[in-house]
């Protein structure tokens, strides 16, 4: 390996490893930290490793132990550059984790300046002035403020990092990333131990920031940042074959964005669906095997969702706890993904990064093929040694007619 990549979720894993796959780079997405430092016996070779974690909504000191295993992995493969893969609303608490993972990573392989970029302009997501932009919308005004797990209330990701981390946290304006890698790496020559905000608002921006980081150890951000990243190993785009399978199929949604209950509403009305409430899984009045029953009968890809609007999953919490709620719809979500494989479905289209990462946990998979993208950001992935086919969606991407198109890609192919 020449690249890891560590990611806070799933969701956001197949996101960048898809960034990397259509860079050239021949990718591998491992669920977790693999318990074996040997993959010659598993027929697995790659130039690019991510491994998903679900460290994003962790207690910090296990986000931070997680991820030091993942780095510790990557470099015993080889691999010359850590990129610490994280949402590119910038998701964390003002506890963590972006930055005292970053600081302990930083830390660990030696690395003094922390370049610190979320943007990904193809979804829309900007940095200008330090500030987080969600189309033309600031950060805490796009929605993400109402997050029921890590509420975005503050669009300045300057501040943001800042109380997240003892090392400091500069910023490199757009004016300074305009005039090239070389200008960047002249800014970024600040104190040792610190992390710099870079401004970013095009691709070309990003490629910039990639050339800057040639020679790093350690580099933080969302998918995006990964555009400039694989030319530094001297690799070039290059097609990469992919067969899709027709089995019978399923779509499920935990996520609660507005972009995921559009998507929701829009499949309703072409498909059998069914809601989950967190109530009924909690007061144990759901039956698994009916369920699963009403799901492989369905001549058409069902949808079961919990995708309810921000009030609604407010009184949720607050009638049962955060951590209760979520934890009740990912263990379903989980199990019956499990139920599920066993019963012959070999598509599972999948909404939302926490409920991702419990459907990948339940079916058990160690390794993901990346394939073409569906939609920017998401990849179709096959289950190594399965014939199984995910898509993993992090909430705010895709567009209306996402959950059909997803279903073709796994299907037919690109």
């Amino acid at each position: 390996m020449k690249l890891g990549v560590i990611a806070d979720d799933f969701t956001g894993a197949s996101d960048i490893a898809l960034m990397l796959s259509e860079a050239g780079m021949q990718t591998v997405q491992f669920v977790g930290v693999p318990a074996s430092n040997n993959l010659s016996g598993s027929g697995i070779n790659c130039d690019a490793g991510v491994i998903s974690l679900k460290s994003r909504t962790e207690p910090a000191e296990d986000a931070i132990r997680h991820s030091l295993a993942a780095s510790d992995w990557l470099i015993s493969q080889g691999c010359e550059q850590i990129v610490f893969k994280v949402c590119s609303t910038f998701d964390s608490t003002d506890e963590g984790n972006i930055g005292p993972v970053t600081q302990a990573l930083a830390e660990r392989l030696g690395e003094q300046t922390v370049l610190v970029c979320p943007a990904f302009p193809e979804n829309g997501r900007t940095v200008y002035q330090g500030h987080l932009f969600v189309g033309d919308t600031l950060l805490s005004e796009s929605g993400m403020q109402n997050h029921p797990l890590t509420p975005m209330r503050d669009p300045d990701i300057r501040r943001v990092l800042s109380r997240q981390t003892t090392w400091p946290v500069s910023h490199i304006p757009h004016k300074t990333v305009q005039l090239g890698a070389a200008s960047i790496l002249d800014a970024a020559k600040t104190e040792t131990g610190s992390m710099a905000i870079v401004d970013a608002i095009t691709d070309e921006d990003l490629i910039a920031i990639g050339k800057a980081a040639a020679g790093r150890r350690l580099v933080t951000g969302g998918s995006g940042i990964a555009i400039g990243l694989p030319a530094n190993f001297g690799v070039t785009p290059h097609h990469q074959a992919w067969t899709g399978t027709n089995g019978k199929a399923v779509v499920l949604s935990g996520s609660c964005s507005s972009a995921t209950r559009g998507q929701v509403k829009h499949y309703k009305q072409k498909a059998p669906s069914r809601e989950i409430m967190v109530e009924d899984v909690i007061g144990g009045w759901l039956s698994m095997e009916e369920l699963i029953e009403w799901t492989i009968s369905q001549d058409e890809p069902p949808l079961l969702y919990s995708s309810a609007d921000p009030e609604t999953v407010s009184q949720v919490q607050q009638r049962f706890g955060r951590d209760k709620s979520a934890s009740a719809i990912e263990n379903l979500f989980s199990g019956l993904a499990a139920a599920l494989v066993d019963a012959g479905v070999e598509r599972i289209v999948v909404a939302g990064g926490e409920t991702s990462g419990a459907v990948v946990s339940g079916i058990k998979a160690s390794a993901l093929e990346i394939g073409p993208r569906i939609a920017p950001g998401v990849p179709a992935l096959r289950v190594a040694g399965q014939p199984l086919a995910l898509a993993l969606k992090s909430g705010n991407f895709g567009g209306p007619d996402f959950f059909e198109d997803a279903l073709h890609v796994l299907g037919a192919g690109s």
